[in-house]
């Protein structure tokens, strides 16, 4: 496999380190991750056509003119694991579900805290949308960007009310 790049980019929930190569993409990663990722021999930093489609997908989502990622994805984790990573695809923009529901949606209803720490693990959260995955009260729970950076995207898709500007 290919050295793997990466570049920083700015953002309305901060800086992101985005990461790929010819596999497709591996990384988008929060200023202050929850859970770094080792940046280990083969990373540098560089460009690639995966970063720029990247770079200009998450722009277009931040700016509420798309919905839908289309770019190839490398995540790097267990089957496991990626059998949960490629479920998120499966929540719809705007919307939310339960850690009880994606258990269920994986085939695996007893195992819900695994599916809550596979979740935790994502390597490309908003292309692959865990903050989609809310408690079962409702209650915003757990996400590696901060839970100020989960009502962002959750109020952006338009899932969460967006709070009144105490200043209009």
């Amino acid at each position: 496999m290919s050295d793997v790049l990466h570049r920083r980019i700015e953002s309305p929930v901060g800086p992101l380190l985005i990461a790929g190569n010819d596999a497709g993409l591996q990384l988008i990663e929060f200023h202050t991750p929850r859970h770094p990722t080792a940046h280990g021999d083969g990373w540098r930093e560089g460009d690639h056509a995966v970063l720029r489609q990247a770079q200009a997908q998450l722009a277009e989502y931040f700016a509420g003119q798309r919905r839908d990622f289309d770019l190839p994805l490398a995540p790097q984790g267990t089957e496991f694991q990626r059998e949960v990573w490629w479920e998120l695809a499966n929540i719809p923009f705007g919307g939310t579900i339960s850690y009880a529901e994606l258990a269920l949606r994986v085939g695996r209803p007893t195992a819900t805290r695994a599916v809550g720490a596979a979740n935790g693990r994502n390597p490309l959260p908003i292309v692959l949308p865990c903050h989609r995955v809310i408690g079962a009260d409702g209650s915003l729970t757990g996400f590696g960007g901060g839970l100020p950076t989960k009502q962002f995207l959750l109020q952006l898709e338009g899932a969460l009310p967006r709070e009144r500007d105490l200043f209009a």
